[in-house]
């Protein structure tokens, strides 16, 4: 019976420390969320400018 119980603590230490593994966490990349910009953010400032040189032009 002692060497039942001896024998049983072994095999739980022992398989208590070959639990764990060495191999490398795996990390996953953080997510980047880059903000949309509208297509048409690139050609209202032109568009204000010929509006406004076409209003002056009109008005001579």
């Amino acid at each position: 019976m002692k060497k039942l119980v001896i024998a049983a603590a072994l095999v739980a230490a022992a398989s208590a420390a070959s639990a764990g593994s060495l191999a490398e966490p795996i990390v996953e990349a953080p997510v980047i969320v880059e903000e949309a910009t509208g297509s048409s953010s690139g050609i209202l400032l032109p568009l204000l400018l010929l509006v406004i040189v076409a209003a002056a032009a009109a008005s001579n």
